[in-house]
């Protein structure tokens, strides 16, 4: 068998195979004779028609099975010749399929082409500027936090003597049936706890359930908007029907020491608390802006490396991005089997730049991981292995049995740690400064106005350059024709 390499681009090659007569004489003559045992032909004992009876009656179904018989071996021997791991299936051409014969009278030509992963060049991560940024602590938010565990902590007592008013909490049965859609199962909840005025009850139920005592039962509809946060309800008119089984007044507990010892967190006083949630809150922080500078330094390593990336990877990535989209779809209530295929396309595509990125970053890691020597022991899995039990509160042996019933399970746990120890590398590498903190959404709305006004600055220097040619042409002219007329 011959055999000839050529790379068509930094992922493909393109490999021309041409087999022997001899290899495919052999492979035809036992095919052959496969089918004359096995065939029947009319005017023959079964077995007994003559071989070129067989191959004539049985021509294509004997050169399908030469084919199949061949090729995977003769292609994946040339794959191996050449020392080249594909990232899929290799596509393949035959030179002159029309002229094709399989009995071994002439050579076999064709070519494949394989996808393979490119030289990665040497990533230049040594020296990458970023700035390091603290969320400073939003002005309310510790006593934001404090209220709501002071919420958690909340009791229910029942009003007497008054009807239900704004502000009041009720324990309710609803049952709601679709307006325009009857056939729809009805909705249905026994004991829902309704605050009445809140910001996430809907204002319809507050302004019908105001006014109500226990054991009186009220029907009223609502029709929702169509960008309602619920893809169930939006822009859907519901009839409800609403028992109500106790109105209750919520009563917080008092904001003093005694309630922060009562939290069972070892807290002395109420100052306690405070300083070290504000301790807390101020790690958390601290946490934010190393995750913050850890991808502006990956996002810069991306944009200054321009290589060509395998589409195979390219595309599996956009699938994973494509699934999770669709779970998170599912979560919130929105039926897959009913959304347009155009849009889950349309979805696709809008995910392939992310996809590509996301694969040029893990090969750059991956080559800084080779360059620092990165080194994974069993030991590294086995402390991340008990960090996942203590951050999920669960016995070491339970992270275990889940992690072996995932496909990858601890490899995939090492892949991680080592993408992780190539992220540090950048970091310890990288020059860092201090800076103040800048909100994302501003920041976001800066650049988009930069990007916006740099065409209309591109046309105001074009237009500014061609009035400056303009008159310098004017300038020009009256020269020329003063020396003509002195001549």
């Amino acid at each position: 068998m011959k055999t000839e390499l050529k790379e068509v681009s930094p992922t493909q090659r393109e490999i021309h195979i041409e087999i022997e007569p001899e290899a495919i004489k052999t492979v035809y003559n036992k095919v052959s004779q496969k089918y004359a045992k096995a065939a029947t032909v009319p005017g023959f004992r079964k077995g007994f028609a003559p071989l070129d009876v067989i191959r004539l009656r049985y021509k294509e179904d004997i050169q399908n099975e030469v084919l199949r018989e061949l090729l995977p071996e003769k292609v994946q021997q040339a794959i191996e010749e050449h020392g080249l791991q594909p990232l899929a299936e290799p596509n393949l051409h035959f030179d002159d399929f029309e002229n094709l014969k399989l009995n071994g009278s002439q050579p076999l030509g064709l070519h494949i082409h394989v996808e393979v992963m490119p030289e990665i060049p040497t990533p230049d991560y040594k020296g990458l500027e970023a700035t390091r940024r603290v969320r400073p602590l939003p002005e309310g938010e510790m006593d934001r936090i404090i209220d709501q565990r002071r919420q958690n902590g909340a009791t229910l007592m029942p009003v007497e003597g008054r009807k239900s008013e704004a502000g009041d909490t009720l324990i309710v049965d609803l049952e709601g049936i679709f307006a325009d859609e009857p056939e729809i199962d009805p909705i249905k909840a026994d004991d829902l706890e309704i605050t009445l005025g809140d910001e996430g009850i809907e204002q319809s139920f507050t302004e019908n359930l105001v006014g109500l005592e226990a054991d009186e039962e009220k029907e009223f509809t609502v029709s929702y908007p169509a960008d309602f946060s619920s893809p169930m309800l939006a822009g859907k008119t519901i009839s409800y029907k609403a028992k109500v089984k106790s109105v209750g007044k919520v009563e917080l507990p008092e904001l003093d020491d005694e309630w922060a010892q009562s939290l069972d967190e070892g807290y002395e006083s109420l100052g306690d608390l405070k300083e070290r949630l504000g301790k807390d809150l101020e790690t958390v922080s601290n946490s934010d802006a190393d995750a913050a500078l850890r991808t502006e330094l990956i996002n810069k390593l991306i944009e200054a490396h321009d290589f060509e990336i395998p589409n195979t990877l390219i595309e599996a990535q956009a699938r994973n991005l494509l699934n999770n989209f669709a779970q998170d779809m599912q979560q919130r209530g929105v039926d897959l089997n009913k959304v347009d295929k155009e849009f889950i396309q349309m979805a696709y595509n809008q995910m392939r730049p992310q996809a590509e990125r996301d694969v040029r970053g893990a090969m750059l890691l991956e080559k800084i991981a080779e360059l620092e020597n990165v080194d994974v022991t069993g030991e590294d899995v086995a402390k991340e292995i008990e960090m996942m039990a203590n951050y999920y509160g669960v016995e070491v042996e339970q992270i275990k049995q889940s992690i072996a019933q995932q496909q990858g399970g601890e490899t995939n746990i090492a892949n991680n740690l080592r993408t992780r120890k190539a992220v540090e590398a950048i970091v310890t590498h990288a020059k860092i400064s201090e800076g103040e903190w800048i909100d994302p959404s501003q920041a976001q709305a800066e650049a988009e106005t930069v990007e916006e006004e740099k065409p209309k600055a591109k046309a105001k220097k074009a237009k500014a350059e061609k009035t400056e040619t303009e008159s310098t042409e004017v300038e020009e002219k009256p020269k020329k024709k003063s020396a003509k007329k002195d001549n």
